[in-house]
């Protein structure tokens, strides 16, 4: 009886195929495997018709396998098989490959899918049967071996055609009919069967067990071979005579040691390189490293092989499987648990493939004990050595001598990551601590910047790019000698996922060290999906995938950001080293900004309404067309909701006709404009450049421009605006809202609202970079939607959604699978906070709809409901649950005609955004009530000669927390006093305090420096360095109580020799000289 005939009375379509293959699995193994992958293909497009897909671009059956899997029918063991059947049976059908130990092996295959694909949509009665391996056979049945040669032949014309090779393997018309009925028979089911049914199929997938031999045969012989090895159990074993051979990378069976045979030997040439145990498909397998560990100390020297290590561990690279594809949630009961003994204090963990020869090859050239002494002892370059840059790049040394595999850097916009981690690479490629680096990034463009500083930077008179071997963007393979790869998240998901050729999948071990730049991506809400990133569905399903990617290396991972998002630290952890944006400009790495312009127009102050009983103007986002639409009720939206909800040009047109006052394109600085919708952006351009010709401005044509995700060539236009002088106004939506590095932006225009302080502060980041040649002191924000008065509403909000990378249907079969109630429970009230979600996002027409739909009085009297159902009457709404996962929301947007004009245009300061006079007020409050609770800010005030450095940064924190800081002073000074003062914060401080006057910072300095002039006769040589204390002091004006202080702690005059170094110069009146100054500073 054949191991099929389960299937022949209802999935006859199956059965067919399948019952043939064994029938040739001997005698003619290649047309077996042309039927296997017939039958595989099959049990794909009937999984899709019972599951009731929709297939969208899933042309082959790669892409079916895909969807299945990412819809959440195939589990990653049963998908696993799909693809092996897949991969030999299209090798049989376009190589003619043959070989029928292969072919018994897809047999075991396709009875493991049929078995599960029976438990999951066969009759209830179903019981599973053991597969019995095929009686060899002689003499076959004539009419079915001309039938595969027919079949063949069909494939090969069709092939030679480029037609379609599923009209080669149609069903007949009875097997049609057959899974016709089958499909209907199963939909017209009660749900309660179903769900019984996909709990059987679960249950099957946890508990099949296949005994050690086939778990070899079938899973682990495979992957070993897909990474690279030569491998078969039943052929390489050691009993047989086989032994290891030069130029050759065996995993040779039954390896003999004096503590019993090793499942596996991994040989490169004659060097053991590996031991492998290997387990039963259903069993345990994370401790079973144990055994592996046994064969590791107790090997043998011989004569056959060499061993590449001695000490404790004899083989370096320990291994132990069941052949089961890596399971986060069953961590300990499969992937690929893997030990480097030559590291014994560094614990176990899973991979999800094995190592490729060239990988371990790779590991051993590696001496991770040198390497890390030489970290320690080697310079850090030039291009990264502010302090911040250092200490960061030391915790992640520290880190990785810590053995820590996950790590998170949070660094303001703008203080220099891509140099840092250009350091950071330098240093571990240099001391051969790592071998490869990728450097992931979210877009292309980030990608073109970071490979244009790899050849731009200079390290000892060479460029990175000149010392080591890059690969960009572009470049899909990592080359033998490539140390950094530079690769889109997208491109690499592709190659690793979405691709149907072996050799252009990287091995586990491709990389050992991966940065992650911009790691946060956590603002779903208020972004638009590029173009490349609609291979995804949503947002959660790209960080679903992107976590993929680097779960998939064997590799410690860096990621980097100024702004960490939930998920970020849910991946990565908690920051290691912060370096914030307060700290940046406290320190001078960044300019600040000066208080907000805020635009207040008649309909920005009002809203627009619309009466009821009108006929208006509305945009319909279905069509593209602008249609009637009549009112029964009043209609109004508020600024925030403006080209989002409502379009009206003349609130555009208003603004813009204000902010051409301010913004001269025809200047060194460049602007960025932030606009709600491409369509937006394309209006802004076209009336920002009517209104500059209105203004009688002259503005050539390419100085104003969009750059958005859907003109031709974004990344050129990127470009074009860092390097050259066009175009200087720049309207986005969201391409330049994250890591594009443009120093000349000084001006920021908020036309759109956003709820996101992760996406705001991207936006502010764009121009926070100093930029001394348009000698830029801060950037100036224009707002002209309130934006900047909502951020103090924000608040960092936990979702109640364990899991955002689930889909609704996920969790849905989460809970009606959940095996008590405790489990049902949970993931019902997980399904239930996602639909909440979801009902955020939908239109009050659309949740009405909705409700007509489902015929329920509410959305959110159902939702309520839900909460009482048990599993039962759960799984009766499921009906109505896909609709609300999957309805698409289309909003209408009215178009208002309301004329416009600007009533105000205001400037806030601090918190509240309050007038200046009363901004200095509360400074002047805020100062006198911390004099005494503030330690260093009593310093400033009672002995300011004691000052120090470390003392006033931390008043210059202190201040900017409860948002004061020197700009803001000077500003509202003017603006208050009518006075243009140029005081540093010391002189406001002092003058809140005591009421002294305010001097001019500059003024104090050169007249506390003409009395130091006047001392003495000064040699050239003393004035230079007197001249170079003048300049520091212009930049930070505080010294120390001594002169020996001064300069062996302040990081500028440490980097040129301190104290020392200066009384050499200077002699020893350097202390006088300190002294005096001090003494005029403050007098």
């Amino acid at each position: 009886m054949s191991n099929f005939s389960f299937l022949k009375p209802e999935w006859p379509q199956l059965a067919n195929p399948a019952t043939r293959a064994e029938i040739y699995v001997y005698s003619d193994s290649n047309s077996a495997m042309i039927q296997l992958r017939q039958f595989a293909e099959r049990m794909t497009e009937a999984l899709f018709r019972l599951e009731n897909i929709t297939p969208w671009n899933v042309p082959t059956q790669l892409d079916k396998l895909k969807e299945l899997q990412r819809v959440g029918v195939l589990e990653d063991d049963v998908a696993e098989a799909f693809h092996i059947i897949r991969k030999y049976g299209n090798k049989a059908a376009h190589d003619s490959f043959s070989d029928s130990g292969a072919a018994l092996k897809l047999l075991g295959y396709a009875h493991f899918l049929a078995t599960w694909f029976m438990e999951a949509y066969g009759p209830i009665e179903f019981v599973a049967q053991k597969f019995e391996k095929p009686v060899s056979q002689e003499e076959e049945n004539a009419q079915l071996h001309k039938e595969v040669e027919e079949l063949r032949k069909q494939l090969e014309i069709s092939q030679s055609e480029k037609q379609s090779m599923q009209k080669a393997l149609e069903m007949t018309q009875a097997e049609r009919q057959a899974l016709e009925e089958a499909v209907v028979r199963y939909r017209n089911e009660p749900e309660a069967t179903k769900i019984h049914k996909k709990e059987r199929s679960k249950a099957y997938l946890r508990n099949v067990d296949f005994n050690e031999y086939n778990t070899r045969i079938m899973f682990i012989d495979e992957q070993l071979h897909k990474a690279g090895w030569e491998v078969d159990t039943a052929n390489l074993d050691w009993r047989k005579g086989t032994r290891p051979q030069k130029n050759k990378n065996l995993a040779i069976a039954e390896v003999p040691t004096p503590r019993g045979r090793a499942d596996y030997g991994l040989f490169i040439g004659l060097d053991l390189v590996g031991i492998v145990e290997a387990k039963r498909y259903n069993k345990a397998i994370s401790g079973d490293l144990i055994q592996s560990k046994g064969y590791a100390r107790k090997i043998d020297v011989s004569s056959n092989y060499n061993l590449v290590q001695s000490g404790k561990y004899k083989i370096p690279f320990l291994y132990a499987s069941n052949g089961r594809p890596y399971l986060k949630q069953l961590e300990d009961q499969s992937g690929i648990w893997f030990w480097d003994s030559r590291t014994e204090t560094v614990p176990s963990y899973a991979l999800e493939a094995w190592h490729s020869p060239e990988d371990l090859k790779r590991k051993l050239e590696v001496d991770i004990i040198k390497a890390e002494t030489e970290l320690v002892e080697e310079e850090y370059p030039d291009f990264a050595g502010r302090y911040y840059q250092i200490e960061a790049i030391k915790s992640v040394e520290k880190a990785i001598s810590e053995n820590k595999r996950r790590m998170l850097l949070a660094l303001a916009t703008g203080t220099g990551k891509t140099r840092l981690s250009l350091a950071l690479m330098y240093r571990l490629l240099k001391t051969k601590r790592m071998r490869r680096i990728l450097f992931l990034v979210d877009r292309r463009s980030l990608g073109e910047q970071a490979s244009d500083v790899l050849i731009d930077t200079q390290i000892e008179n060479q460029s990175f790019a000149s010392i080591y071997d890059i690969k960009g963007v572009d470049e899909i393979f990592a080359e033998k000698n490539t140390r950094v790869h530079i690769a889109t998240v997208q491109g690499m998901v592709r190659r690793l996922f979405y691709t149907d050729d072996e050799s252009e999948i990287p091995s586990v071990g491709t990389y050992d060290f991966i940065i992650v730049d911009e790691a946060h991506r956590g603002y779903t809400e208020d972004r638009e999906l590029s173009e490349e990133e609609l291979l995804y569905q949503n947002e959660q399903e790209y960080v679903s995938q992107y976590r993929r990617v680097i779960d998939y290396f064997d590799a410690s991972v860096l990621a980097l950001t100024a702004t960490p998002a939930l998920h970020t630290t849910r991946i990565f952890g908690d920051p290691i080293y912060t370096y914030s944006y307060r700290d940046a400009v406290v320190d001078g790495y960044l300019v600040d900004h000066e208080p907000p312009y805020q635009f207040e127009t008649e309909l920005s102050r009002n809203g627009i309404t619309f009466e009821a009983n009108s006929d208006i103007d509305v945009w319909d986002a279905r069509n593209k067309s602008i249609t009637k639409a009549h009112l029964d009720d009043d209609l109004k939206f508020d600024v925030a909701q403006f080209n989002k909800k409502v379009i009206n040009e003349n609130f555009n047109r208003a603004i813009l006709s204000e902010l051409v006052n301010y913004i001269d394109p025809n200047e060194g600085g460049k602007s960025l404009i932030f606009a709600v919708t491409d369509y937006h952006a394309d209006q802004i351009v076209r009336i920002l450049k009517e209104e500059y010709r209105k203004a009688d401005i002259p503005v050539p044509d390419d100085a104003i421009e969009k750059i958005t995700g859907y003109i031709a060539h974004p990344d050129k236009e990127i470009k074009r605006f860092k390097n050259e002088k066009y175009p200087n106004i720049v309207v986005t939506v969201d391409l330049l809202t994250t890591g594009i590095d443009v120093p000349e932006i000084e001006n920021l225009v908020f036309m759109r609202r956003v709820r996101s302080r992760i996406l705001y502060d991207q936006m502010l980041g764009r121009a926070t970079r100093l930029c001394p040649e348009i000698n830029k002191e801060s950037f100036k924000i224009f707002d002209a939607v309130k934006l900047y008065d909502t951020l103090k509403d924000i608040t960092d909000m936990k979702p109640i959604v364990s899991n955002p990378s689930q889909t609704i249907d996920q969790i849905l079969e989460k809970a009606l699978s959940a095996d008590d109630n405790f489990e049902f429970e949970f993931f019902k009230n997980e399904l239930i906070a996602k639909l909440q979600r979801r009902k955020q996002r939908l239109s009050k027409e659309a949740i009405n709809e909705l409700a007509e739909l489902n015929n329920v009085r509410s959305i959110d009297m159902w939702l309520q409901e839900l909460k009482a159902m048990n599993k039962q009457e759960l799984a009766g709404q499921q009906e109505k649950i896909n609709r609300v996962a999957h309805y698409r929301n289309y909003v209408d947007i009215a178009i208002s005609h309301d004329s416009d004009m600007i009533k105000e245009v205001t400037r806030g300061y601090g918190v509240g955004n309050v007038k200046p006079g009363d901004y200095l007020n509360d400074f002047n409050r805020f100062i006198r009530e911390n004099i005494n609770l503030i330690p260093a800010l009593e310093v400033v005030v009672k002995r300011p000669k004691e000052l120090t450095y470390k003392e006033l940064r931390e008043v210059q924190l202190r201040l900017k927390e409860n948002h004061f800081d020197e700009r803001n002073l000077q500003e509202a000074w003017r603006h208050e006093k009518k006075e243009r003062v140029a005081a540093d914060i010391i002189s406001f401080i002092r003058q809140a305090a005591l009421g002294t006057g305010l001097v001019d910072h500059e003024t104090r300095i050169k007249n506390a420096m003409k009395k130091v002039y006047g001392m003495e006769d000064w040699t050239p040589m003393q004035l230079k360095w007197l001249k170079r204390i003048e300049k520091q002091l212009l930049e930070t004006p505080v010294l120390a109580p001594t002169a020996k202080q001064y300069f062996d702690e302040t990081e500028v005059w440490k980097q040129n020799g301190g104290y020392k170094q200066i009384q050499r110069h200077v002699g020893k009146k350097i202390d006088l000289v300190i002294q005096v100054l001090n003494d005029q500073l403050y007098a």
